[in-house]
């Protein structure tokens, strides 16, 4: 149990850092308090409204994940190392696909409750 505590402890100090110091972990975290009633109005089924946060959730855990990537990148070296450049940008790809993802399934419950689907 102390484990676990102290896990989370890690946890929730890991996000405060994050939302200090990253302005797009920021507006992930506003889109994710946004996200709960809209998933309301707009997800047709309970199912839908959970996959809609879910995938909100998703986008903000790859930011934070990016977000520890570039930190990390940054304090290896200030020097321009093109293979950290690279690290980066694959970072910044993935936080665009998990952009996709979130996309798509708040567009589809979109088209899905206006009876489009």
């Amino acid at each position: 149990m102390l484990r676990f505590w102290r896990a989370t402890i890690n946890s929730w100090n890991g996000l405060i850092f994050a939302v200090r110091s990253e302005q797009a972990i920021r507006e992930e975290l506003a889109a994710l308090v946004l996200s709960v009633p809209l998933a309301w109005l707009i997800g047709t089924t309970p199912a839908r409204r959970v996959e809609m946060v879910a995938a909100i959730l998703l986008l903000l855990a790859v930011e934070l994940l990016n977000t520890a990537t570039e930190i990390l990148a940054v304090r290896l070296t200030t020097d321009r190392d093109p293979q950290i450049a690279q690290v980066k940008d694959m970072g910044s790809a993935a936080v665009g696909v998990a952009l996709i993802i979130a996309g798509l399934v708040w567009l589809f419950a979109l088209a899905e409750c206006l009876g489009w689907v």
